[in-house]
This record gives C-alpha cells, structure tokens and sequence, in this order.
C-alpha cells in the first residue's frame, strides 16, 4: 500500500501544478477565456482510455509488465519538470503571449503522467489482495492528494513572499519546486528499477493483444448497465462545476490572500486523508454506491454557500471569524468530494476484470474525470461571456470612451490600463454559470443519478465481465 501512495503521489504532482497553482499564477494576467485554454492540459487525464490498451498489452517480460511503463514514464515526468524549472521565468514574463506554449508543455507533462497511472491501476490490482481490493482507492486518493496539495496549496503559501517574511520560512519559487520533484521522479524510478521486483501475473488464454483490448473495450462500451454509468459520470459533476473551476479564482480576485487560502487547504488536508479511509469502510458491502449518492446533497447545497460567499465577500481585511468559517467550508467541501471520489473508485475496482485491470478501470475512470474535465472550458467561457465590465476613465473625452466600452478581454484590460482607466465589472456572469449549473445538478441528481446509481450497485459483479475472444 505504501508503493501505491507513493507511485499515485508522484501522479499528484503535475496535476496540482496543471489544474491548481499555475492557473493561480496566471489569472493576474490572463482572462478566464485565456484560463479556458490552459485548462485543456488537463484533458489527457481524462482521455488516457485510447491508449490505455497499449499499456495492458505491450510489455517487456523481463522487466514487468507494469514496470515496463512506470519506469520510463516517470523518467520522462522528471525530465520534464526539469526542463519546465529552466524555463518557466521565460514563459511567465509574458503569459498573455504564451498561453499556448505553457499549454502544450503541461499537457504534455500530464499526458505522461496519466499513461503512469493507468500501469499503476493495472498494478494495484495484483498488488493488493481480493479482501484489500477497496483500498486502492484508499492508496490512490492519499497518493494523489498529497501530491496534488503540495503542488497546489503548500507551494502557493510558500511561493507567496507575504506569507515567507511573515512565518521566517524561504521564499519558494516555481523553478525551484519542479527541481526537487524532479530529482524525487528521478529517485522514485531508480529504486523501482533496482530493488523492486514485480510479480508475474497469471497467464491466461486469453487474447491480450492490442486488437483484442480494443475489441474487449467496445464490448464492455455495448453492455446496457456500462452505458447508464457513463451517461451517469458524464453529466454527474455540472452541478458544481462552476464552483471547483471558479470559486477560489473569484475569491482571491475579491481580495482573499492566496497564501491564506492555501492555509485553509492545508489545514484540510488531514480531513481528506479521514475522509478517504471512512468512505472506503462505506464502500464496503452490498450497496457501494450509497456514499458516493449520498454526498451529492452536501456537494450542491456548500456550492451554493460558496456563490453567496463571493457575492457577499466583505471588504479586506477579512475577521478571524470569517476565515474560519472559510476554513470550515473548505473542509466540508472536500470531504465530501472525497468521499464522492473514493466511493465510485471502490465501485470501479469492484467490478473491473482483473485480466485486463489497467484498461478496465481506466475505462470506468476516464468518464469519471471526464465528467469533471470537460465542463470547465464551457464554464470558464461562460463566466467572461456573461461578464459586463466597462472601464471608466475619469474627466475622459467620447472618444477615449467609445474606445474602451468592454473590459473583459485582456485585449480591453490592458486598452483600459493604456489610457489610465478603471475596469468596473457591472455584471459578473460567475453568478449566471453558477445558477445555471446547481440547477441543472438538481435535477439531474433526482430524475436520473439516484434510480440509475440504485439498480447498478445491485448488479453482480458477473454482469460485468465480458469474456475475450
């Protein structure tokens, strides 16, 4: 178990930088337009289906056949961030000019990472016995997250010069971190490669050639219950997508210090660890699904509590009180997500096939993350395409006004700035994206997530099972 944390762990980190800290980085200079785009390094973590039954299939025996694609994977993630610590000063002068480039490095560096994970769910497997099967997710939820909140929450406080002079601790930068994850990517890989031996899994007569996964997964993709948790998964997580994409961005935006909110992530932390163990004893038995439905209710209504906080955000400095209330909102809000991500996980290595692990659970996975992925570009869109903001400049002539009339764009921004004017948001479209979102939530949870939810969790586990030709 403690080889799984440590393999999801190295898995966390470049998501915490794609998907948390550098969008934080970034928003002072980008719009959530410009944000939308960056969110797409994110993707291959939800696509990592199409080439996942190269990775089952595809191994060198003398190695192993999960080793076969850890080893190098994590070679190339250290590489990587090796390369991204010498550049990123460069990139980050100038963000507005290269969006696309710091794109494509990181989804770059996520794609890697997610073909890792797809040999390490393959490996947890066989790793772990029939009667521990349930505490994969348990190794992949502590694993992932401590890697995801170190590079997200941790490295936010630390890389804050406030929050370095104000607790006596060294300023950390971005170069500096992706330097010591990579020498870690690097120590990880040798110590697997030198003193880890992984056992051989039992042959089959089964066709395990990529042609055959394929094929295996279309049939999987034709069975009736497989198609209503895909649609499930698909459309399960709108109801607070708005909320993980833009909440936090809105409230540093409001004035919320980042080195504070990173505090009250850390201060998490230890609850999600707890929250990761309890729903895998839930999970548990004859109905798996039942925390994973029952968390959806806490979910959408601190959804909606974190809108009103936005809206009714007080003016900095913010009260010890109301920091904490923060704290104990952000604490309830993730151990519910976390008990959402360890109950499906549970559900998925309950019925994944074992022959074919990797691509089995990869395939339950990706719509999964897909579910959370894909909203995130519509919804950051959204925010700016429902956004009115005008720049106001004062004693100013008709024409200086014609010329600045929106200040949404980057392009309006800096046109504002240029003739020193002031960016005054009259409509926030986060609001509108928020109702939207919590509405359609609603009503997806009681017309369709908890009938359908109800009648998989009673299949058995033998429907699941399609036998390879």
């Amino acid at each position: 178990m403690v080889l799984l944390c440590v393999l999801y762990l190295i898995q966390g980190v470049p998501l915490g930088l794609a998907l948390g800290s550098v969008p934080f980085l970034l928003r002072e200079h980008l719009s959530y337009s410009q944000l939308g785009t960056f969110a797409l390094s994110g993707y291959p973590y939800s696509l990592k289906l199409l080439w996942s039954p190269i990775v089952d299939s595809m191994f060198i025996t003398s190695i192993g056949r999960r080793k076969s694609w850890i080893i190098p994977m994590q070679l190339i993630v250290g590489t990587l961030m090796l390369y991204i610590s010498l550049n990123v000063q460069k990139l980050l002068d100038d963000p507005g000019n290269n969006v696309t480039e710091l794109t494509v490095i990181f989804t770059s560096l996520v794609f890697f990472s997610a073909t890792q994970d797809i040999a390490v769910d393959g490996w947890a497997l066989t790793l772990l016995s029939q009667d521990c099967l349930s505490y994969a997710s348990t190794c992949q939820t502590i694993g992932l997250n401590t890697g995801f909140f170190a590079s997200f929450t941790v490295f936010l406080a630390f890389n804050s010069e406030a929050f370095a002079q104000k607790w006596g601790v060294p300023h950390l930068t971005l170069s500096g971190y992706l330097k010591f994850w990579s020498i870690a990517s690097y120590a990880v890989t040798f110590w697997l490669l030198f003193f880890k031996k992984e056992d051989k899994e039992p042959a089959s007569e089964a066709d395990m050639s990529i042609k055959a996964v394929y094929r295996t997964i279309w049939s999987i993709c034709k069975l009736r219950h497989v198609q209503l948790l895909i649609l499930m998964h698909l459309f399960a997580k709108i109801g607070f997508a708005a909320n993980d994409a833009v909440t936090s961005l809105k409230l540093v935006e409001k004035g919320f210090k980042r080195e504070d909110l990173a505090l009250a992530v850390l201060i998490d932390f230890p609850f999600q660890i707890t929250g990761g163990w309890l729903a895998a004893k839930w999970s548990r038995g004859d109905r798996p699904l039942r925390p994973w439905i029952v968390a959806f209710w806490p979910r959408l209504g601190l959804a909606l509590v974190a809108t009103l906080v936005v809206y009714w955000f007080p003016t900095p400095p913010i009260t010890l009180s109301f920091f904490i209330f923060l704290i104990v909102h952000t604490v309830v809000s993730s151990f519910t997500s976390t008990v959402q991500f360890v109950g499906i996980s549970a559900f998925h290595t309950r019925v994944s096939d074992p022959l074919i692990g990797g691509t089995y659970m990869t395939l339950l996975n990706t719509f999964t993350n897909m579910g959370g992925t894909w909203p995130k570009w519509f919804v950051l869109k959204g925010v700016d395409l429902f956004s009115v903001a005008t720049c106001k400049v004062a004693d100013a002539g008709v024409d200086i006004r014609l010329q600045a009339t929106e200040c949404v764009s980057e392009h309006g921004k800096a046109l504002c700035e240029k003739i020193d004017g002031e960016c005054i948001t009259e409509h926030d479209g986060y609001y509108i994206v928020s109702a939207l979102c919590m509405m359609f939530g609603l009503i997806f949870l009681l017309a369709f997530i908890i009938p359908t939810a109800r009648k998989l969790q009673a299949l058995p586990t033998s429907v699941w099972r399609v036998k390879m030709e």
